[in-house]
């Protein structure tokens, strides 16, 4: 089963997404749900769903690590915020695995999906979501 999925717009940052992906598709009893991103200056990861200063966090130390206006940037016609933002969905990836067990994504107590939006203005997104059984 394979479901195409476009989440509204966020601003840039590291955004709970497991809701829209449970609210999106019915899941069998048992299997790996496969989690795509389409566009290569956003990602997907799994982390800290409880207290949102991870993702503030999150964001301050990539924007520490990955700067923009680097010298040495020749990507730099849409912004620049652009070169950045596909380094740090290459670091990041653009897909993740999460086993589903009794019907229900199998993540632990303090885990979720996230999309990492690094476009100051990047726009909707879509993801596929791909049951494997």
């Amino acid at each position: 089963m394979q479901k195409s999925v476009t989440l509204p717009a966020f601003k840039r940052g590291f955004h709970l997404i497991t809701a829209y992906i449970e609210e999106a598709i019915d899941l069998p009893d048992s299997g790996v749900l496969h989690v795509f991103i389409k566009h290569t200056s956003a990602g997907l990861t799994i982390n800290e769903n409880a207290d949102p200063s991870v993702r503030t966090d999150l964001e301050a130390s990539f924007n520490h690590v990955f700067r923009e206006n680097e010298h040495f940037y020749r990507h730099i016609y849409e912004g620049s915020d652009d070169m950045p933002a596909h380094i740090k969905s290459t670091v990041v990836g653009s897909s993740v695995l999460i086993p589903i067990t009794n019907g229900k994504l199998n993540l632990g107590t303090w885990q979720g999906v996230y999309l990492c939006e690094f476009r100051n203005r990047g726009g909707e997104r879509n993801i596929v979501l791909t049951v494997l059984k």
